[in-house]
């Protein structure tokens, strides 16, 4: 078995989530707004993937989501894709990356507000009943990170 193939077997299941976005992105906000959410995760490919199917109870409205993870067992890599039901012909470049002692970091260089940014999703507390995702964008190349959005999951009964 490559070795990585069963980084997010963690995450297989039905949560409650826990949202706090900020506001506005690389514009020196300290607003959040805090919302509720539901996920379920499930194995693909025979098991070197996964995806999850997502309800995001914003305040504005709900809006459902999906993301897909692909594991290369040459590279031990893995790239996560990210679908939002409000944009279904908009696909970003994939995040790329993988686990190291217990926290998985993953990186994409995308556009911001028509400005070349880095973007990095977190992974931390895996090895908890609460697992947490983060994102965070970066203006300078990766010198300061600005953190934009937080997830807090829960298994869900």
């Amino acid at each position: 078995m490559a070795k990585g193939l069963n980084d997010f077997d963690f995450f297989i299941g039905k949560w409650r989530v826990r949202h706090r976005r900020l506001n506005e992105r690389l514009a020196g906000c300290s607003d959040w707004t805090e919302f509720t959410g539901a996920s379920t995760v499930q194995k693909i490919l025979g098991g070197a993937g996964n995806m999850d199917d997502n309800v995001l109870d914003l305040p504005g409205g709900a809006y459902r989501a999906a993301t897909v993870r692909t594991f290369d067992p040459k590279t031990e890599r893995w790239s996560i894709w990210w679908f939002d039901a409000r944009h279904p012909g908009q696909l970003e470049p994939p995040m790329v990356g993988g686990f190291d002692n217990g926290v998985g970091t993953f990186y994409a260089d995308e556009t911001f507000k028509g400005e070349a940014i880095r973007v990095r999703f977190l992974w931390t507390r895996i090895e908890t009943a609460n697992p947490r995702w983060e994102q965070a964008f970066s203006a300078d190349g990766g010198v300061t990170w600005e953190t934009n959005w937080v997830m807090d999951f829960a298994r869900a009964s």
